[in-house]
């Protein structure tokens, strides 16, 4: 197929750089793969997290499903994370988004699934918070299972590719959906083998991740509910 130039700027719609562990994902990928877009923040609520929360006012403007992040490009709106990456993949595949090896990539692509469907608990109990000072937090039996099921999944591919990132020297889809679980490893000071925190420290040491982390502290936006897990 014909590669068709990318003449329409990307617009990436994102919630709150401190919480929204979905946002992070594509907006860190278009970074590490020098994909040019411009961004837009759409802020929680307060009542983010409480039994009472009826949406995001400003979230209704963001079509179809009400939910950040979205990507907008040449008259398309694409919603969800691993949709909107995979769709960077398509459109830009010199920038290398998923491993060039067909069984690397395979393996790529069924990690990043188990992350978008899984882990259930962990995200529960503990949210993404880039302002969270590191402290240990005790967490349930599930949690843990999770936990060490993601240590299991990062020690093993690290040990095949060689690192520091999943797939080897380049920053791909993979790394980008499990970027949000290295803020939570690190901020709730979670039980990780010794591969796991070289790679956590990696992801941490990258611009993009600074670049992130900063624009995250200098917001203005703090819900009690999430600072309080």
């Amino acid at each position: 197929m014909e590669k068709r130039p990318v003449n329409e700027k990307l617009e990436l719609w994102i919630g709150n750089r401190r919480y929204s562990s979905w946002s992070l994902r594509p907006w860190i990928a278009m970074r590490m793969a020098d994909i040019p877009f411009t961004c837009e923040v759409i802020p929680f609520d307060e009542g983010m997290g409480t039994a009472e929360y009826a949406g995001t006012p400003r979230i209704r403007e963001v079509p179809p499903t009400g939910k950040v992040p979205v990507l907008r490009h040449d008259g398309l709106t694409v919603p969800d994370s691993l949709a909107i990456l995979e769709y960077l993949a398509d459109l830009f595949p010199e920038r290398g988004l998923w491993p060039a090896d067909r069984e690397q990539r395979a393996v790529a692509r069924a990690i990043s699934a188990e992350m978008h469907s899984g882990f259930a608990a962990l995200r529960r109990e503990c949210g993404m918070n880039m302002g969270r000072k590191p402290r240990r937090k005790e967490v349930s039996d599930t949690v843990l299972q999770d936990v060490q099921r993601i240590d299991q999944i990062w020690s093993e591919v690290l040990e095949a590719t060689g690192g520091p990132f999943l797939f080897g020297r380049r920053f791909c889809i993979a790394d980008a959906m499990y970027a949000p679980v290295v803020n939570r490893f690190h901020a709730y000071d979670l039980p990780r083998s010794a591969a796991a925190q070289a790679y956590m420290e990696a992801i941490m040491d990258l611009p993009a991740w600074k670049e992130w982390e900063r624009e995250a502290l200098a917001e203005p936006w703090i819900i009690p509910a999430y600072e309080n897990l």
